[in-house]
């Protein structure tokens, strides 16, 4: 069975007639579930299982619930979600080439995959594709409710099978989908049937192109193809060869101009020195070159040398039109060239990763004004300034209307007034008690690091004999920050006071030549601080991805524990580490909220009181 297609349209079409989805950039697939093992299968008729194993583990763990609705087959795209309106692709397709199997789990359990479903062709033995789209989401949705599988999807979610929600308000996901930089949006005529191996003009698909500037290098006059070039470091690197887009004079200018003031070379490829430039139309760029790229528009007032990475980076990642952004350019981090406009991609691409940590807490933010320049000048934040946009949300409490940072808007809002820490309580609005325990691990400088690793690696040992998750993430400074999550409303303070209490103690009671409860710093010596007492109701931590106001830009930067040894430096991770960073290997902080320890602290709690 090949899947039904969608038809490419630069408009989306409006009426009540339509419905909108998201559209994710992965691999079409379809699933099929008739035995305990269930199929996938992409649009080119081939077998996935032994290439998404978490998707395949999944169904055989929900199979006894699945049973009944047997045989099944669902439509959909296996994703590996960077936010609940992106996908990225690399990370799919890398996967699709891989024939190791070996590799293959090891990048499971690194970047595990998703299959959203958006349709329903089979239930029950029944088959469905003559039915109308709307009955079929009915049936999908029912089907998921039944199976407690979510039916929107939540890139934090590890339900490896969700369904894809529906909006009947095109501007509204459009603009969701524009501002987390997904890759289109689909629209679905509500009365449309299911037509396999068929381009329907009831599916539609609008991409969601940016726009980047190139310069003309090369023509290639055997197959009519252009290259474009940026600078990058001084030196021009090819990233585009297009064909598609040009108008008939277009195509005739460019080759006119090219053959007049370009050189012949070998074969039929004329090159040309840097001198005009234009404008290309892509959805990404991977690896070295933009994606589905094809041509937009001449830009003949623009100079070569505006087209460059910076720009390109720039262009392909474009800021919310909702949020008014100033002074790009000023240095924020000098000492490692970093301008507001940097910290700013930073935010972009480290929302996903931050902003569950952020949502729904009583924000506290330092504010550098003039960046980390000179003589620094900071003050603290907590109040929403009168001059807010009207899209922050704020909580009032105790005569104080703090900040939420709830999405990506307001996130990049505070970015642009260089808050540059983000400082959160242990509990949400939702909750009044914590939702973590976290231990900071704080050594009297720099030098004594490896003391903030000892204390971690013991204080894992604990946590290990009790049979507790725990998580660790430098502190962007000198130290360490261990984390217990918890599950919502049922620990108290004094609880997790017990326990804070009984496990500083066992350690500066084992190890007292390293470690301390001393308040004072005078009297601390050379050891490293156990701060229990800071973990109570209204006291903050710094938020994980997190900047610090110093000199080379740290991050409070999640580890995975296999780092936390003698080698661990905490100055290794600064702003354009940590991107590289997650560009090679998952979040360590990924299954924060489904490790949520109810069981054995209570079990641990009893020991104890």
């Amino acid at each position: 069975m090949k899947p039904m297609l969608l038809t490419a349209t630069e408009e989306i079409p409006e009426g009540s007639e339509w419905l909108y989805e998201t559209k994710y950039d992965g691999y079409r697939c379809t699933l099929y579930w008739e035995e305990k093992t269930p199929i996938l299968k992409s649009r080119n008729g081939r077998l996935l299982n032994q290439v998404f194993p978490e998707i395949i583990d999944f169904c055989l763990g929900i199979y006894d619930g699945v049973q009944a609705f047997l045989p099944l087959t669902l439509d959909g795209e296996i994703v590996y979600l960077t936010n609940n309106f992106q996908s990225d692709f690399s990370i799919v397709q890398g996967r699709g080439r891989m024939r190791s199997p070996d590799s293959i789990v090891v990048h499971a359990n690194t970047f595990p995959c998703h299959y959203v479903a958006f349709d329903i062709l089979l239930h029950k033995s029944e088959v469905q594709t003559n039915r109308h789209l709307t009955t079929r989401k009915q049936i999908l949705a029912k089907l998921f409710k039944s199976l407690k599988l979510p039916s929107q999807v939540n890139y934090e979610d590890t339900n490896r099978i969700q369904a894809i929600d529906f909006s009947v308000e095109s501007e509204l996901l459009w603009n969701k989908i524009k501002i987390n930089n997904g890759e289109g949006i689909i629209a679905k005529k509500k009365t449309s049937k299911w037509i396999g191996d068929t381009r329907s003009l009831s599916w539609l698909k609008i991409k969601n192109w940016r726009y980047v500037d190139v310069i003309l290098t090369k023509y290639d006059k055997s197959n009519s193809y252009f290259n474009g070039a940026i600078y990058q470091n001084n030196v021009l690197v090819e990233i585009v060869s297009f064909s598609h887009g040009l108008k008939e004079e277009e195509f005739k200018t460019l080759v006119a101009f090219i053959e007049a003031n370009g050189t012949k070379g070998k074969g039929d490829i004329w090159s040309i020195e840097p001198s005009i430039c234009v404008n290309i139309a892509c959805i990404d760029f991977q690896g070295d070159k933009l994606r589905e790229p094809r041509f937009n528009g001449f830009k003949w007032t623009t100079a070569v040398s505006e087209c460059n990475w910076e720009n390109m980076r720039r262009q392909l990642n474009p800021l919310p039109e909702l949020v008014e952004f100033t002074h790009p350019e000023k240095p924020i981090w000098p000492n490692i060239d970093y301008t507001k406009d940097d910290y700013l991609y930073y935010l972009q691409k480290i929302s996903t990763y931050m902003l569950p940590f952020l949502k729904d807490r009583l924000l506290t933010v330092i504010r550098y004004p003039h960046g980390i320049t000179g003589k620094v000048e900071r003050f603290f934040q907590k109040h929403a300034p009168d001059y807010r946009p009207s899209f922050i949300q704020t909580k009032l409490v105790e005569d104080i209307n703090y900040i939420l940072c709830n999405d990506i808007e307001s996130l990049l809002w505070l970015g642009n007034q260089l808050a540059l820490e983000f400082h959160v309580p242990f509990q949400t609005i939702k909750t009044n008690k914590p939702t973590e325990i976290v231990f900071d691990l704080d050594p009297p400088s720099a030098n004594e690091f490896s003391l903030a690793v000892e204390a971690a690696l013991r204080m894992k040992a604990i946590f290990d004999q009790f049979e507790l998750t725990a998580y660790i993430k430098t502190s962007g400074g000198k130290g360490m920050q261990v984390y217990i999550p918890l599950p919502n409303n049922t620990f108290s303070y004094e609880d997790t006071g017990v326990f804070n209490k009984f496990v500083c103690n066992f350690l500066v009671e084992q190890y007292p030549k390293w470690f301390t409860m001393e308040r004072l710093k005078k009297n601390r010596g050379h050891k490293l601080y156990l701060d229990y007492i800071q973990h109570k109701e209204g006291k903050t931590i710094i938020a994980p991805y997190s900047p610090r106001g110093n000199e080379l830009g740290l991050i409070a930067t999640p580890l995975n524990w296999e780092e936390v040894n003698d080698s661990l430096n905490p100055s290794s991770f600064n702003i354009p580490a940590v991107l590289e960073r997650l560009q090679k290997q998952a979040d360590p902080f990924r299954n924060f909220r489904q490790d949520i320890n109810i069981k054995k602290f209570r079990e641990v709690l009893k020991q104890l009181t």
